[in-house]
């Protein structure tokens, strides 16, 4: 059976563990050995913790079996802290830090019952669309390693779609969940701002950063992020209640409903620098076209209205953002040249300015949401291009870099900054094997819509049964 268990979805993984056909710590040693075996290759991990994740395993058998994730394998993210776990937030400046106490979100995870094994790759600050850090190796796409998995949670969707762990957690301020899951073939969700109460967005500048799931299945990512939502509250119950799955989980398992879809290709970044969408891409947008058209959902393109403001706003806002990072202006030189960049400009950018960009976006949050106000949900391209080769993006030049990366991402930051929910769905591939997703962007509020419809498009299209060929290693 160990062999096999990577191949459960981690709704089964977790109706195992709470039958009893498996053990936690059976579980952890599954993959711990995969990780082990496999990820000198790829990336997916740049701490691992086997004896920590042994221990935990044999406390969670204590613990009510009905938690959200009872025994179920995790990875922290690296902009997470852990307490006693190093922390290194994908920088060589914070290579011996190792935090005292753990983040909202950790603890969130750990009272629904999960086990870190570990900390995922992530670039400097989660600040780029891509992880290639220079503390670490490259998060790789397993289909093919020559080529980057995007970022910034870029190691947790390797881990995934590798088959190193069932699920994983990410972090989202501008696509950060949603282009490693199109990179690497898995479902992504980035939620509604303020739905996940741990880091709900209201905490950095702007509210554009929320966490979600990354997951092989439509219902993986439910299961994930209903315990994101709920906070693991059955950890604190003397006697647990019969567990019957949560609201998101439900919405997918039920992928109920006939709705009405906008489609678009425009970007507000296309104003600002030459956003060209590639032919892989768009066939893939087009066999979402015609497979959500066939399950019955109204289909009608349209274009979003020109916002000249956008791009100035939102780099004002991501800069002012990278500002606030705790390094001393006489340590920048020991950043990567983008992360440097983006502080030394966040600190030279008046305040007066930074509040006309939030409130320009608040604005622009309020038109968008009254455009799109006609649809129950807008499919767009994923991104732009296919995965980018290892070491595209100019390593020096961060001006340019920064362009690379909108060209690169220009459909995901407008969900961020409007704080509406979207899910990346992946389905279709190139000649060559590689994944391709679509966007759904959700009205205010409107996972349930997102989840019913990518249960409805992966029925039909079965992307979790395609795998890189470390699956069966």
């Amino acid at each position: 059976m160990a062999s096999e268990l990577h191949d459960l979805t981690a709704l089964q993984q977790l109706d195992r563990l709470r039958h009893g056909e498996v053990s936690p710590g059976e579980l952890v040693e599954h993959y711990l050995a995969r990780i082990d075996r496999l990820d000198g290759e790829l990336g997916a991990f740049v701490t691992v913790t086997p004896d920590p994740a042994r221990e935990r395993a044999a406390a969670v058998e204590a613990l009510p079996h009905a938690l959200a994730l009872w025994g179920l394998p995790l990875g922290d993210k690296d902009l997470w802290r852990r307490a006693g776990v190093p922390t290194r937030f994908g920088s060589r400046l914070l290579a011996d830090h190792v935090p005292e106490e753990s983040d909202e979100l950790v603890r969130v995870l750990d009272d629904a019952g999960a086990i870190s094994l570990g900390k995922t790759n992530t670039p400097e600050f989660g600040l780029p669309s891509y992880t290639e850090p220079l503390a670490n190796a490259p998060a790789r796409v397993p289909y093919d390693t020559t080529l980057g998995a995007g970022g910034s949670s870029g190691g947790a969707a390797v881990a995934v779609a590798a088959g190193l762990l069932p699920a994983a957690p990410g972090s989202d301020g501008g696509g950060s969940i949603r282009i490693p899951a199109a990179s690497t073939g898995l479902v992504g969700l980035k939620p509604s701002r303020g739905r996940v109460p741990a880091g709900a967005g209201f905490d950095s500048l702007g509210g554009f950063v929320v966490p979600g799931p990354i997951a092989r299945t439509v219902t993986d990512a439910a299961l994930l992020l209903d315990a994101m939502v709920d906070g693991g509250a059955y950890a604190w119950s003397t006697e647990a209640p019969a567990w019957d799955g949560g609201a998101y989980l439900n919405a997918a398992v039920h992928g109920e409903g006939r709705f009405q879809l906008g489609v678009t290709t425009d970007s507000p970044w296309s104003l600002a620098y030459d956003i060209r969408l590639e032919d892989a891409p768009r066939a893939a947008l087009e066999v979402a076209i015609a497979e959500l058209g066939a399950i019955g959902h109204g289909i009608e393109e349209f274009s979003l209205l020109p916002e000249e403001g956008y791009a100035p706003a939102f780099t004002t806002i991501w800069q002012g953002g990278a500002s606030a990072i705790p390094v001393a202006d006489e340590d920048l030189d020991r950043l990567e040249p983008l992360t440097a960049w983006l502080i030394r400009r966040g600190r030279e950018v008046p305040g007066s300015q930074v509040v006309q960009a939030l409130r320009w976006v608040a604005q622009y949050e309020r038109r968008l949401i009254g455009q799109l106000a006609a649809y129950d949900a807008v499919l767009t391209p994923a991104l732009a291009m296919t995965p980018r080769p290892l070491g595209w993006y100019d390593p020096e030049d961060a001006e340019e870099n920064f362009a690379q990366q909108c060209r690169f991402t220009p459909y995901t930051s407008f969900v961020n900054a409007t704080g509406l929910p979207a899910i990346v769905l992946p389905v279709s591939q190139t000649e060559d094997g590689i994944p391709l997703g679509v966007q759904l962007i959700g009205r205010p509020g409107g996972e349930h819509v997102l989840l019913a419809i990518g249960a409805q498009l992966e029925w039909r299209l079965q992307w979790h049964t395609r795998h890189p060929p470390q699956w069966d290693a």
